[in-house]
């Protein structure tokens, strides 16, 4: 069961450019976004298992030093794919 997840990241100011290039280059991340508001980035994240969006989140990102907090929204269902 492939798992579609977004990630929700509030970033240490300033270091926005560097921490969302080291995260585009992780294979699990299709999509890195820097937004505006509450958070300060959106990354897509497509694995096969939970088991991988989990190691995804403990080992790689939220090791990263500049990440302050992040907020996981699982996907249950698509409505509309371009």
């Amino acid at each position: 069961m492939v798992v579609l997840a977004y990630v929700l990241v509030t970033l240490q100011s300033g270091s926005e450019k560097n921490v969302l290039k080291k995260v585009a280059s992780f294979e699990e991340v299709e999509e890195v976004d820097l937004v505006y508001g509450e958070y300060d980035a959106m990354v897509k994240v497509l694995v096969e298992e939970m088991s991988q969006l989990d190691k995804f989140l403990t080992d790689k990102l939220r090791v990263l030093p500049d990440i302050y907090l992040t907020t996981t929204m699982i996907v249950a269902r698509q409505y509309k794919i371009k």
